[in-house]
């Protein structure tokens, strides 16, 4: 099995100490022992809106194709959607991030086995207010096409270090507490359970 993880910074680890994020961090973990995964890559980009995602997902996961190992793909973004503008709101409209996060997961689902991954939430508040929204927006998608979503605003915006580490920083990524804290809510999931206990044959 290969797994490709698809997003913005905050799937990159930008900001961590550490150099692990939550991905690298879920890495570590499942490579303690799951012999059924071949490969994984952390595909997230810089400031990667859903327009950019939409643009370069497909050829970058075709690139890291395998043989007849299945492939698995982990997607998180809309942070960068929803990020300030200077003559604007935000970077793209609601809409716009829903017709982008839509085409991406109508091909993805017909190719592959998808699960996605909510947005965090922000030091600004009216950031973190139109992320919310956008968060919903993504899980009622996602149920249109059976991809298992998973909602991680709110535990985070709960978590006093995860806003400590916001506030002290850029306020928009974490340090190393708080990219913990999201590969903790990840790694119990039972969608990403399912595919370490059991995974799927083909693709």
């Amino acid at each position: 099995m290969i797994i490709c993880f698809i997003g913005d910074s905050l799937v990159n680890g930008v900001s961590d100490p550490d150099a692990r994020g939550w991905v690298g961090r879920l890495l570590a973990d499942i490579r303690g022992g799951q012999e059924s995964i071949e490969a994984a890559y952390n595909l997230g980009i810089r400031r990667n809106s859903s327009a950019d995602i939409l643009v370069r997902w497909e050829d970058e996961v075709q690139r890291r194709l395998l043989g007849d190992a299945p492939m698995r793909l982990v997607f998180s973004f809309g942070a960068a959607d929803m990020a300030p503008a200077p003559d604007r709101e935000s970077r793209l409209t609601m809409e716009e991030s829903i017709a982008n996060a839509r085409a991406i997961l109508t091909r993805a689902n017909e190719l592959y086995p998808v699960i996605m991954v909510g947005p965090p939430p922000m030091a600004d508040p009216s950031f973190t207010r139109r992320l919310t929204t956008l968060d919903k927006r993504y899980a009622g998608l996602c149920a249109e096409f059976g991809i298992p979503y998973l909602h991680i605003i709110e535990d985070l915006r709960n978590s006093e270090i995860y806003f400590e580490e916001l506030v002290s920083g850029d306020g928009v990524h974490p340090g190393a507490a708080g990219y913990a804290h999201i590969f903790r809510l990840v790694n119990a999931w039972p969608a990403w359970r399912g595919w370490l206990e059991a995974p799927i044959q083909g693709s």
